[in-house]
């Protein structure tokens, strides 16, 4: 099995659950005995969907195809995981009451967000790096201010780009298990999609915690694959993003959610549903059909010649990051000759550190 066929490979594994016609196509490669497990195991976690490949082909009661050192070796790293996310829903409720306290609610988002609010069958399912929570831009130097106070802090020589970033710098808790970020964006553009466009939407579980509502998870979902992560120009899949995606599209239609979208970044978010569409081998599920563009065909296509040709896809992110990373430079220092209120708050950030 090369690149490609694992990659597509692991994105049926995902669906096996919901979808009957996948879950066949999967049995008949398991009993062929011609899945290259090695790249399936390297491909998974670096895309890390390791423990939801593992949780999709126990539920389908496949792993008696697998190897059993394999089985034994899936199931540790999913019971490890599943600890993990015990423990930062239980962060994650910390922050939360905390943060109420002092009149701040904070709206989870990506991975934390869809752990509570219990999008997975599995919670072990979803590999999360970083608590993500979004609060209105009035509050945002004060929930900084509020968690320095509660013993979160940044690393000394980690610069805070928030003015020209969606969020402040990653910050920590001794004897805390994930790292927390503070948005007061969740894409650049935040006239498109921003606070004032999901905050009267908000879906409200249990203890107050606040998460978006399911047509805002789909939209974020993909935002941040296509304009966060740049997946719109680097053209490389992504099966966590995708796998959320397809859960989310299984409780409300998210063909629905694209039809209605209408703006700048409208293409990016239909390549990458028509991308997620092919990943896992769906026709007609996340995007309606009538909706896909010549050019959303030709963004899956190049997608595509970048599996055949990995060193051209390296040479393509390469090439971005740069353009990225000068422009993100440009952008800080014009940003603070333009802006009074960037200026102002890059002022308060240092005297709060400098304790003037």
């Amino acid at each position: 099995m090369n690149y490609k066929e694992t990659l597509f490979f692991v994105g049926k594994c995902l669906t096996i659950s919901h979808n009957k016609e996948n879950k066949n196509l999967v049995k008949k490669m398991l009993t062929s005995g011609k899945v290259d497990w090695d790249n399936v195991v390297k491909l998974s976690t670096t895309h890390y969907v390791f423990p939801a490949l593992y949780c999709n082909l126990k539920r389908c009661e496949f792993l008696k195809f697998l190897p059993e050192d394999l089985v034994s070796y899936m199931k540790h790293i999913t019971d490890l995981n599943r600890e993990r996310n015990k423990q930062i829903i239980e962060q994650a409720k910390e922050i939360n009451e905390f943060l109420l306290s002092h009149n701040i609610t904070p709206i989870f988002l990506k991975g934390t967000g869809n752990l509570l609010e219990g999008l997975y069958e599995d919670i072990a399912e979803r590999m999360v790096g970083d608590i993500d929570f979004l609060v209105s831009p009035n509050n945002f130097e004060r929930t900084i201010n509020c968690l320095d106070k509660n013993g979160y802090f940044k690393k000394n020589n980690t610069i805070d780009n928030s003015i020209v970033n969606r969020h402040y710098p990653k910050i920590t808790k001794e004897n805390k298990i994930a790292a927390v970020e503070i948005h007061y964006r969740m894409i650049s553009k935040d006239s498109i999609f921003g606070y004032k466009h999901i905050n009267n939407n908000l879906m409200n579980i249990k203890k107050n915690i606040k998460v978006l509502s399911y047509s805002d998870q789909i939209l974020m979902t993909s935002y941040n694959k296509q304009i966060n992560d740049f997946g719109q120009w680097f053209k490389t899949p992504s099966l966590r993003n995708t796998y959320d995606l397809f859960l989310l599209s299984n409780i409300i239609s998210s063909k629905k959610v694209f039809a209605r979208l209408n703006n700048q970044y409208s293409r990016y978010i239909n390549n990458f549903a028509l991308s997620s569409e092919k990943l896992l081998n769906l026709k007609n599920q996340i995007i309606n059909s009538n909706s896909v563009t010549t050019k959303n065909k030709e963004f899956v296509k190049k997608q595509l010649s970048y599996l055949y040709n990995p060193e051209k896809s390296v040479k393509n992110r390469k090439r971005w990051e740069t353009f990225f990373k000068y422009r993100s430079r440009i952008f800080f220092f014009l940003a603070l000759f333009r802006n009074k209120s960037h200026r102002k708050y890059l002022v308060n950030r240092i005297k709060s550190k400098l304790k003037l």
